[in-house]
């Protein structure tokens, strides 16, 4: 049976998120062209994005789903949309760090691009209010964020397997994963799913042989080449395909 479209549930800076009539399960999510950083304080757009994110997610996601990750993503709509699986969404943001950059590198007194002996994996509170502050693990379950401390563990061994096999997906194309955002959610049958998105928005991707920058830190930055960059790490991933 065709899907349809239903009610607007949710509009966020990056996705629209709408009900499936007659499929209360589901989730109808549209990718926009908007882009933004530092919590929305820079605004742009560019025409295409939300469908090169969207074509993104949706070959790496299938990637991990070949590989036993349980994730949202369930079809495609069409190069900007997809059917997911509707999650009771967690509100942790999983990073994982495999070199040092950015704001962090900064506060914690070490040269951008600094390799780590092992993946860091941190936790941030969902907030926009608050600019999603870093939290403890103790903070994490006082503020009930998940049910209990393995719980926590579920996300940082889930966190960890992904980026293993993202590790290997980029460098195929010629990329080094830096740093990722991950999201979960909880399935009505109480398991821990992984939802939103893998894009440049949520990853730092440099060249494997120039160190050049194909991510959200062109915006962030002032660097230019943003819509060519995204693209860039589209095509790469396609002509990898078999």
């Amino acid at each position: 049976m065709e899907r349809v479209k239903g009610e607007l549930l949710y509009e966020g800076k990056a996705k629209k998120m709408f009900a499936v009539e007659g499929r209360p399960q589901e989730i109808w999510v549209e990718f926009k062209d908007s882009l933004t950083a530092f919590n929305a304080r820079k605004k742009s757009s560019f025409v295409d994005k939300g469908a090169i994110n969207a074509q993104i997610t949706s070959l790496l996601y299938r990637k991990l789903g070949e590989q036993g990750v349980t994730t949202h993503f369930l079809s495609e709509i069409n190069a900007n949309t997809m059917i997911c699986q509707k999650l009771k969404v967690i509100p942790l943001e999983v990073v994982t760090r495999n070199r040092l950059a950015g704001s962090t590198a900064k506060k914690l007194g070490f040269e951008e691009g600094t390799p780590l002996a092992e993946p860091l994996v941190e936790f941030y509170y969902k907030d926009d209010a608050l600019a999603d502050p870093f939290v403890s693990d103790d903070q994490a379950l006082m503020m009930k964020t998940v049910q209990s401390r393995d719980e926590l563990e579920i996300l940082k061994h889930e966190a960890r397997r992904i980026n293993k096999i993202l590790l290997k997906e980029f460098a195929r194309v010629g990329l080094e994963l830096i740093d990722f955002k991950l999201e979960f959610g909880r399935a009505a049958d109480g398991k821990i799913v992984l939802a939103d998105e893998v894009t440049p928005d949520t990853c730092r991707l440099w060249d494997l042989k120039t160190g050049e920058k194909f991510d959200k830190d062109r915006f962030r930055r002032d660097l230019g080449r943003v819509q060519e960059s995204y693209q860039e790490v589209l095509e790469r991933l396609q002509r990898s395909q078999p």
